[in-house]
């Protein structure tokens, strides 16, 4: 399972080329795909036409992860242990959620998670 950051969403929906590929490989390995409740609310602050929502809810099955007590206790652990550092609250959410999970996370902002891979995300 691999879970789709906001920004990755935002990729598919515009037809970002680099997301495509990496889309279309996953899809011929098989794989299946999830947001976060974070991530999906991200998505739909938009702007972002109805069909794209449409069409991300057919690429994710419908699978938006809620945010709950274990994701809001990793993602404070994600927090703590990367310093505190201001504005990346979302980010740990996002990462919190995927680890809780046991999926990886696409992402076009690598840098924003990479902290996260010692603690354990996998980055797709």
């Amino acid at each position: 399972m691999i879970h789709l950051d906001t920004n990755f969403l935002i990729g598919v929906a515009n037809r970002h080329l680099p997301v495509e590929a990496a889309l279309v490989g996953w899809v011929q390995q098989g794989e299946r795909f999830a947001t976060s409740s974070v991530a999906w609310a991200e998505f739909l602050n938009g702007p972002v036409k109805l069909e794209h929502v449409q069409q991300m809810k057919i690429l994710i099955e419908g699978r938006v992860i809620p945010f709950g007590r274990l994701e809001a206790e990793k993602a404070a652990q994600l927090f703590k242990q990367t310093g505190r550092r201001r504005g990346s609250m979302p980010d740990c959410f996002i990462a919190a959620t995927a680890m809780c999970s046991s999926a990886s996370l696409a992402t076009q902002n690598r840098k924003h998670f990479t902290p996260y891979v010692a603690m354990g995300l996998l980055l797709a």
